[in-house]
């Protein structure tokens, strides 16, 4: 300690040199700084000013210590009487620092009584020193002119002692009214002096108060100075976000305007209900597999939603007319691009309105109207909006006619690339189409997973019905309760029918049957009764815990029965549990395929079916949860290859393993698809992809694109570029033939050929010869190739290298 203290001597006058400089040149900031509140800047100055000329006279009081000129009797008296005075000045300043903080942070009306007393006591203090000038209470000088103490030299560190306390106890009961940097640096002010006023009491020579008390005085400024930063950061935040959710608030407004011109639009015509949102989403699935940037989206995504606000202006007779249009009335309805571009012009902060509204119906074969314009003159938010626009108005029930399946959809979106459609936009609908293997892109009349059913309404036996729920290896939990209307008998309950159609709906009539390749599995009632239509097998166990006649005779009076349903199918198996307070059943389906689509509708006979709950919690099954009632169904107990055969029962539902790419290679193989089979797309497909495993679907999988054995080929990463090349060989007649030659079976052959940044594949299939070439902008280490499709079977794969 003494050494510390010999130290301090030594170089305690370069000491106070150096921080009386920064007190001076921190009350030069303090003057310049404009962030501070004036009543503390003026308190900073102050407390800088008193701090720079305390280190000043101190400094003088040592170098005419022992002057016994005139010059060093007069400055060596008013040096030391300044010291002692600068030095209760700032903790006098101090104090009016804190009362400045508690009034205005610390959220008080008046200051605290202690601190009131603080500056009492200060006073008191600089009279007592003025005494002790006539009294020599404090200190005295003896006949050399040095500095002594005297007898009540300890009163004067009493009194600064004493406002410190009173100080630091104000400080300690409020220690959390004030931010935490402000409470750091008060609490640091009212601790330390105190320290130091009881070492300064035993050592002699050394000004330890003072420096002690410079030193915190450039410690607050520091502090405040940070703490005023903190401040102002925290009040930008507050406006940046005042200002985000004003701007938020805009879009909210903005998007709700929309949305009500949109479905006041929509409400125009019965049978267009919520098409403009389901465009706009559509429209925006198309720009994201684009990979058009989030704003692009959002401008697509609003000018899909308002693309027929010119309707407005068309007569509502012409838009709800039942059946086909007149020439005229057509010819009215084709100024609705133009009504709407006028419209929305008048939206100048954004133009990409209007543009969506007036050229959604050009063609880019440049036969649409208003303008006739072809190809890329099509602004691009009208080719991607004419995309998805076309894709609703073929999937919604219009006057004259019903929804028309999603698999007729895509044919008729494959005969129109680069006629009707933008052929990039419209292969990324097909793939979109592909993709949506539960059909959910589509209007909804009654119920989609997922959405809630309304009140059923059930008379005469299936005349009301839900839409179809989709099953699959999902668990999908329905909840409903049911109750009988006035004919009350047992039969008066809930039904749920299990079938397959292209649009997912029951129906009746033998022509929509057809059309629609309507097959019906089994009707299955809530009391575990069965109805079997086309299936190979049904087994049913029922057990009881009230029994049946509790449940009857709950039914008859007329209450309500709650029923929980879970229904799930595994490949060709089906498994639906029913189950209510009264008793238990599970039905097991045995399905005359894995192929076909399994839809359940709910339905009944004179009774109302009310709070319908259909969900799916993501939870599914595999092979073994459904017990097997009938033999499983193969077509690949055949030739097996270099890889075990693969049976594709849906898109992409299974592959081959996956097999290392080279150059040169070959994959041979016989294919045949599925009798279920009715489409040119049921055929095989290639996948070549990468992963760490070298497994389809593996860790780290990277797909690099797929080539249909129709012709059709689609790249899944955004760092290759896809390029097909298909011709009809003179074996080829017509599409029909394709689909039977494929049902009747094919060898194929496929080559590969795989350069540094290429990959090429060539084959004929069935009268097509497909050159597919792929290019891949990054390095990638090992390259797979793997074998699926849709409803084929792949026998006999072999590699040859």
């Amino acid at each position: 300690m003494q050494a510390v203290i010999d130290l301090l001597k030594e170089y305690q006058v370069d000491i106070m040199f150096t921080l009386s400089a920064i007190c001076g040149l921190l009350a030069l900031f303090v003057v310049i700084t404009k962030t501070l509140v004036p009543s503390r800047k003026y308190i900073l100055l102050s407390l800088e000013l008193c701090a720079m000329f305390l280190l000043i006279f101190d400094i003088l009081s040592y170098y005419y210590r022992g002057n016994t000129g005139t010059t060093g009797f007069y400055m060596v008296r008013i040096s030391n009487f300044l010291v002692f005075a600068l030095t209760i000045g700032i903790i006098f300043i101090f104090t009016l620092y804190l009362i400045n903080i508690y009034i205005h942070e610390g959220k008080y009306e008046k200051p605290p009584f202690r601190l009131k007393l603080s500056c009492l006591i200060s006073v008191i203090g600089w009279i007592m020193l003025i005494i002790s000038q006539f009294t020599d209470f404090y200190y005295r000088f003896d006949k050399f002119n040095r500095y002594e103490r005297t007898s009540g030299f300890a009163v004067c560190y009493l009194i600064p002692l004493i406002i410190l306390i009173l100080d630091m106890s104000v400080i300690i009961e409020n220690y959390k009214r004030i931010g935490k940097l402000m409470r750091i640096s008060i609490l640091l002010f009212s601790i330390v002096p105190l320290i130091s006023s009881i070492i300064q009491i035993y050592t002699y020579g050394v000004s330890l108060i003072n420096i002690t008390l410079v030193g915190l005085v450039v410690l607050i400024y520091i502090f405040s100075l940070l703490d005023t930063n903190k401040m102002i950061e925290r009040a930008n935040k507050q406006e940046l976000e005042i200002v985000r959710q004003e701007q938020k608030n805009m879009h909210k407004l903005f998007e709700q305007t929309a949305t009500a011109l949109a479905n006041a639009i929509d409400a125009k015509d019965k049978y267009t209900h919520g098409h403009s949102r389901r465009v706009a989403m559509y429209s925006v699935k198309i720009a994201k597999s684009a990979g058009k940037k989030e704003k692009e989206c959002e401008e697509i995504y609003f000018a899909a939603l308002l693309h027929d606000v010119g309707k407005i202006g068309i007569k509502d007779s012409i838009i709800n007319k039942e059946g086909r249009l007149t020439d005229e009335e057509y010819g009215a309805i084709k100024t609705h691009p133009v009504i709407g571009m006028q419209i929305l012009s008048s939206i100048s902060q954004s133009p990409y309105l209007s543009i969506g509204a007036h050229y959604h119906h050009e063609r880019y074969d440049g036969h649409g109207y208003p303008a006739g314009l072809k190809g890329e003159d099509i602004p691009d938010i009208a080719r991607i909006i004419a995309v998805a626009d076309a894709y609703d108005a073929m999937t919604s029930k219009r006057s004259y006619r019903d929804p028309i399946p999603q698999q007729l959809v895509r044919e008729e979106f494959v005969k129109g690339l680069g006629t009707q459609f933008d052929p990039n936009y419209g292969r990324i609908m097909l793939h979109l189409i592909d993709l949506d293997s539960e059909y959910m892109m589509k209007e909804s009349e009654d119920a989609s997973e997922g959405d809630a059913i309304g009140t059923l309404l059930c008379g005469p036996y299936r005349t009301t019905r839900s839409d179809g729920i989709l099953l699959n290896n999902g668990i999908v939990h329905i909840h409903l309760t049911s109750q009988m209307t006035d004919e009350r008998n047992e039969e008066n309950i809930p039904s749920f029918v299990l079938f397959d159609s292209l649009d997912g709906r029951i129906h009746d009539s033998e022509r929509k049957r057809k059309d629609l390749l309507y097959h019906e599995y089994a009707t299955i009632h809530a009391d575990g009764i069965a109805e079997q239509a086309g299936v190979r097998n049904i087994r049913t166990k029922t057990n009881e815990t009230a029994g049946a006649a509790a449940e009857k005779k709950t039914m008859l009076r007329g209450e309500k029965v709650d029923f929980d349903i879970e229904a799930m199918r595994y490949k060709d198996h089906a498994l639906i549990r029913i189950s209510n307070r009264f008793r238990f059943h599970e039905v097991i389906i045995a399905l005359p395929d894995s192929t076909r689509f399994c839809y359940l509708s709910i339905t009944g006979k004179n009774c109302t079916i009310d709070d319908v709950e259909v969900s799916k919690t993501g939870e599914t099954i595999g092979s073994g949860y459904i017990p097997r009632i009938a033999e499983e169904i193969t077509y690949i107990d055949a030739l097996q290859g270099d890889i075990p055969n693969v049976q594709i029962d849906g898109w992409r539902s299974e592959s081959s393993e996956g097999v290392e790419l080279t150059d040169g290679m070959r994959i041979s193989f016989h294919t045949m698809s599925l009798p279920t089979a009715r489409l040119v797309w049921h055929c095989p497909f290639a996948v070549i992809y990468t992963s760490s495993d070298g497994l389809v679907n593996g860790k780290d999988y990277r797909e690099l694109t797929v080539v249909r054995l129709d012709g059709e080929g689609w790249e899944e990463d955004d760092h290759v570029d896809n390029h097909m090349l298909v011709n009809k060989l003179d074996s080829f007649t017509n599409w029909n033939d394709f689909k039977e030659q494929n049902k009747a079976g094919q060898d194929c052959e496929l080559l590969f050929h795989v350069k540094k940044g290429q990959i090429g594949i060539s084959t004929e299939f069935c009268g097509l010869s497909i050159h597919s070439v792929t290019n891949v902008t990054d390095e990638i280490p090992k390259l797979f190739v793997a074998l699926t499709g849709d409803q084929c079977a792949i026998t006999n794969i072999c590699i040859k290298r």
